[in-house]
Formats: structure tokens, sequence, C-alpha cells
């Protein structure tokens, strides 16, 4: 079907108008490099929470005659940490630590709404899958329309700043 010119009747066909390029009004989506910084920022916050507290497990490693083992104990209080951590942000606040500077949240995408602790437990274990080749799957939002890694897709969340 061709547009039709001005002198002719319009037949009901209507130029396609343009869609939102945001979730919401308001809202866009975050960006790969705010995400990356927020992250970063998160790392360091954990990594001063474990140092704090990993501690009264013992060393990550230790020597056991002429051979390095690590601590399990140590070892498991550490992602243990990190699961609270993130998962505990998500659902209750909506952001961690390295995102509230920024403005960003996550939500569900297909409502905009608050995530859960089971779908941030679910974003989780996809952010773990995502860093498994090379972090493809994270460097993945760069490349994006609505700036979703692996783990938003797998979780079905995106996060969103105020425009």
């Amino acid at each position: 079907m061709t547009a039709p010119s001005s002198d002719e009747p319009s037949n009901g066909w209507q130029s396609a108008t343009p869609t939102p390029s945001g979730p919401a009004p308001g809202y866009r989506y975050g960006g790969f490099w705010v995400r990356f910084v927020a992250v970063l920022i998160d790392g360091i916050a954990l990594s001063l929470i474990s140092l704090a507290i990993t501690p009264l497990f013992g060393p990550s490693f230790q020597t056991v005659g002429t051979e390095i083992q690590p601590n399990y104990a140590a070892n498991a209080v550490s992602t243990l940490l990190g699961l609270v951590y993130f998962i505990g942000f998500w659902a209750w606040r909506g952001q961690t630590v390295g995102m509230m500077p920024f403005g960003l949240q996550v939500v569900r995408a297909d409502d905009g709404t608050k995530i859960d602790w089971v779908r941030g437990l679910l974003r989780y274990v996809g952010f773990i899958i995502s860093t498994i080749p090379l972090f493809l799957g994270l460097i993945w939002a760069a490349f994006d329309g609505r700036k979703q890694g692996w783990h938003d897709k797998i979780a079905g969340t995106v996060v969103v700043r105020p425009a």
C-alpha cells in the first residue's frame, strides 16, 4: 500500500506513530556504562563488608602442610553475603547501594512494578550465568534496545532511571 497524497482520501491508512523510546513517561532505560559504574560501586561495598565479616571464619585460603587449600566456611560466607546483598536490595528497595547515586531501579519488564525476592533470586542466578562466557551476558545490555542483559531477560526485568 502506498501513502495517500494530500488530495486523495485517507482510506483508513495512517502513518505509523512513533513508539516511545523509554519504558514509561518520565523514565528511560539504564544504559550500559552507568550500570557498569553501579556494579563497580557494589563490588567495592560488598568487598568492604566481606573484609569485615569473613575474618571471623578465617582466611579464604589456608596452608595445610605444603598445600594451599580453600577455607570453605569463609568462602561460603562471602558467597552468601553477595546473594543476600543483591537479592535483598533488589527486593527491598529495587536498587543496590551502587544504583542509588544514579537513580537506577530494577523493575518488572511487564508492568514496571518492584520485583520480589523470587524474581531477585532468578536475576542473581542469571547474573552469574551472564558472567561465565567472558561477561558476554552483561555486555549484551550495551546493544539491546531495552538495555537488558541476559540476567534481565531471564528474570523478566529492566533497569530504569528518571529521564
